[in-house]
């Protein structure tokens, strides 16, 4: 990567980190920052274009995240050509919801979003899961609110089902949506951290039962 590229992206992370400020803590700069790192790690081992993938801009309105991110690089006076694919991986990078599909994809949002998913798994991703769930006064677990596998994109996004049940209709899903090598040999490792912690809050919540059905296979 060339010097003008790196103190771009410096540049950028800094109007980032300014923006996001007073976001909501699951999805503050320090989460900014864990993808950023995750994506460079990533990249190394992909053929991409490293520039581009170096770039994660997230906000909550599905366009104003985008919008976000094309003011901010052309303040920077970012060649269109660049600005134009982060601003697409910036639109298509979230999860939508366990049965909507993606319509656009490069390597460069691949990177980006194993490194995005990533964040979602393992210590972390139980950790933003239930600060989350307490930022929206959510139930930790209720028994009698079955997770909803087939859930249209408007329905994940209005969801307020308990914390737990996230972790089936989207943490559990995440491993096998991996695209990079490098990103599904983290996730094993993290997936597999979230489910033995499951395995414990059920023991810890002593039901008599093993807590919800497993996730449907993805198809």
């Amino acid at each position: 990567m060339k010097d003008k590229e790196r103190n771009i992206i410096a540049l950028c992370a800094e109007q980032v980190r300014k923006r996001l400020t007073d976001s909501e803590k699951g999805h503050d700069w320090w989460h900014v920052m864990r993808v950023w790192q995750l994506s460079r790690r990533i990249a190394a081992h992909e053929e991409v274009n490293e520039y581009i993938a170096d770039s994660k801009f997230h906000g909550g309105d599905e366009e104003v995240g985008p919008a976000t991110a094309a003011a901010i690089l052309q303040e920077l006076e970012v060649e269109q050509e660049v600005a134009s694919q982060v601003v697409r991986i910036v639109r298509h990078i979230s999860f939508k919801g366990g049965n909507e599909p993606s319509d656009w994809t490069s390597p460069e949002l691949q990177v980006v979003q194993d490194a995005d998913r990533l964040d979602a798994l393992g210590a972390i991703g139980i950790a933003r899961t239930f600060h989350y769930g307490g930022y929206r006064n959510r139930a930790l677990y209720d028994p009698a609110i079955e997770p909803n596998l087939r859930m249209t994109k408007e329905e994940y996004k209005k969801s307020e089902a308990p914390t737990i049940n996230h972790f089936y209709e989207k943490l559990l899903l995440l491993k096998d949506r991996m695209h990079t090598a490098t990103g599904k040999e983290l996730a094993e490792e993290r997936h597999a951290f979230m489910e033995q912690f499951l395995q414990h809050f059920f023991e810890e919540w002593n039901l008599t039962h093993d807590g919800p059905s497993e996730p449907l296979p993805h198809t």
